[in-house]
């Protein structure tokens, strides 16, 4: 997009008075632990992330330091340090008022991802500690805070050659807390936005890890997608890519790769910001997407006279795809900005895939009939699917009741008070039904390993007996059928072995659920059960420790007798032990599962459950230093 250098003190707006920030950070950065934390990290980044797409911009670095300090610098041009029109310098301004930027004038940024944000005076508000030092006119210039407030003026350090912002802040521990830093969050979102800016460096120097990643990707949201794609298997070798831009307001991008697995994964930005929740992009992309295969199908006779329309879903099967828009005035449904909401964008995009993909096709005859191909096979097997769920549902009217046989159900009927442990094994099932209150805690024990869903059909899914009680038991449906006004308990909880075969099971589950029941766990309802790993008789005492480093320091604290046992699994507890150990809300340890970004799960579950060996193993070599207990 078109240089702007206009960047001066008259650019920058004053919209609002920095007020309440410190008294209700919630309302400001969503929350005071890591989803806070990483947005403090990502308005300083974003900061210069825009100036890159303003293309004054080429390096970006992050260091993270031992004492938890943040440290973000860039190349760009420096905020302006003349005095502002409203009486205060401009570094300071832009510091300590909120809504006080240059993206609020078009002269500056044409495009910003900044513009929804709370700008870089909440982190200021928020911080411990906070340094600016600019690099401008040949000066280096710096002025520090404390929680907001002023604690130098800007003042000159020195000479500069070259030109550039960094700001190092530390959040604040009466805010905060004592906390920790995600680290493997951050560092998805450095590399998902070198992807999205082609030719920029962006390094990561986390120093509490020692650490060090260098992300630069100059094939942009096609080599994002490759990436992305990586486990499955292609139809093509390269991604379809296009790109156009539409005046001076519109750039649009997409870069497609069909593949031969079962789940699509389709990602859409705005103003490099990642659009979780899609919005009028995303809507464009798939109605164009689908209307322009449809027609080719229709031309070239692979469907016939009497054949209906594929469906979206049938097209979209296997499809890895990213949409990315850049626009001068963003419209994003709430302070999240995780749906885009302009109405004129949907119909750019529809022209703009529509165009590109059908003329794509026209000169690909090969590579569009492997894709038709797969789409047909796709909807010959969502009917068999579909005529699959309908005789269940057939099967279960003609019974006394719809719900699986070895479901222990619960008394309350009320799904809020109503609890569902899944339970590996029989066994264990057998000694939870014994152990459980049965006023609200459901058993439902699970045979055997469950089908992996990341390399079969929903075909063969809804064959699985397991997987078939589990959706049964839940009442939910799955997929575009899934109904949350249906589910029978609020808290569902994976109840495996402590050891490799649990993890495993566990894994296998998380990935059904992930790809279909993934509102269960975006709503928070689905619980990890953290079992044991030994029990210790002190005397009469008996007492239960859930890790390797809470038996040690109980070592180092008793030099007398004791007797520890290893639980090899939950089959090895009797009823009371289960209850008393991982079943009492009282005592219990729950973890809840979440979500953090749905495109980095998506990530992990191919490469994790796919097809494909060579990146599982590239990935088990690379973490292998972070086992920490392996059984053999």
């Amino acid at each position: 997009m078109e240089r702007l250098a206009e960047y001066t003190a008259e650019q920058i707006k004053v919209l609002e008075d920095l007020e309440a920030v410190r008294k209700r950070p919630g309302m400001y950065i969503g929350g005071t632990g890591p989803e806070g934390l990483m947005h403090l990290i990502e308005e300083v980044v974003d900061n210069s992330i825009d100036e890159a797409m303003a293309g004054f911009c080429t390096e970006i670095e992050v260091i993270i330091h031992p004492d938890k300090r943040v440290t973000v610098s860039d190349n760009g041009r420096g905020i302006p340090v003349e005095m502002h029109p409203e009486g205060k310098n401009t570094v300071e301004l832009v510091l300590t008022t909120l809504h006080a930027g240059g993206k609020f004038d078009d002269r500056s940024y044409k495009v910003s991802g900044g513009l929804h944000g709370v700008g870089v005076s909440v982190v200021n508000a928020l911080s411990e500690y906070l340094e600016v030092e600019v690099w401008r006119d040949g000066k280096r210039h710096r002025q520090s805070f404390v929680r907001g407030q002023k604690t130098s003026e800007l003042e000159v350090v020195g000479e500069a050659e070259r030109t550039g912002t960094i700001v190092t802040f530390l959040p604040d521990r009466e805010i905060f807390g004592e906390f920790k830093y995600d680290f493997a969050r951050l560092s998805h979102r450095l590399r998902e936005l070198a992807y999205l800016n082609p030719g920029l460096t962006i390094k990561l120097d986390n120093r509490i890890a020692e650490v060090v990643r260098t992300f630069k990707f100059d094939g942009g949201i096609a080599a994002y997608v490759k990436a992305l794609s990586e486990g499955k298997e292609p139809l093509h070798e390269e991604p379809i890519y296009f790109l156009a831009q539409i005046g001076e307001s519109y750039q649009l991008e997409a870069a497609v790769l069909f593949t031969s697995s079962y789940d699509e994964a389709i990602y859409s930005f705005a103003n490099n910001i990642n659009t979780r929740e899609g919005g009028t992009h995303l809507v464009g992309f798939k109605s164009a997407l689908t209307r322009v295969l449809n027609e080719y199908a229709r031309e070239k006779r692979i469907l016939g006279k009497d054949d209906p329309n594929l469906e979206g879903d049938d097209v979209r099967e296997g499809l890895c795809a990213i949409i990315s828009v850049k626009l001068r005035e963003p419209q994003f449904e709430g302070q999240t900005k995780t749906k885009l909401g302009n109405p004129e964008i949907q119909e750019l995009v529809y022209n703009f895939v529509r165009e590109n993909l059908a003329r794509f096709l026209n000169k690909n005859p090969g590579i569009a009939r492997k894709i038709l191909e797969k789409a047909v096979a796709a909807a010959r097997a969502s009917q068999a699917a579909k005529r699959a769920r309908e005789l269940t549902r057939r099967k279960n009217l003609l019974t006394s009741t719809s719900l699986p046989g070895k479901l222990a159900d619960c008394a309350t009927r009320d799904p809020a008070k109503s609890e569902l442990y899944i339970v590996e094994g029989d066994s264990a099932g057998g000694s939870a039904k014994q152990g459980r209150d049965r006023e609200f805690q459901a058993i439902l024990p699970l045979r055997g390993k469950v089908l992996n869903v990341e390399k079969a059909h929903l075909s063969k899914l809804l064959e699985n007996k397991e997987l078939n009680s589990i959706i049964t038991a839940l009442g939910t449906g799955i997929r575009e059928g899934f109904d949350i006004e249906k589910l029978r308990y609020h808290k569902i909880i994976l109840m495996c072995d402590a050891d490799i075969d649990g993890a495993h099971i566990r894994t296998l589950l998380l990935t059904f659920f992930f790809r279909n029941l993934r509102p269960l766990i975006e709503q928070g309802y689905t619980y990890i059960a953290k079992p044991p790993l030994y029990q210790v008789n002190l005397g009469k005492e008996r007492l239960y420790f859930y890790d390797e480093a809470e038996l040690a320091s109980f070592r180092e604290q008793h030099d007398g007798k004791f007797e520890v046992k290893r639980f090899k699994g939950l089959g090895e507890m009797n009823p009371e032990e289960l209850w008393e150990t991982t079943m009492n809300p009282e005592k219990r340890v729950l973890k809840k599962v979440t979500i953090n970004d749905a495109l980095e799960a998506d990530e992990l579950f191919t490469l994790l459950m796919g097809s494909e060996v060579g990146p599982r193993r590239d990935f088990i070599k690379e973490n292998a230093d972070k086992i920490t207990n392996l059984d053999i």
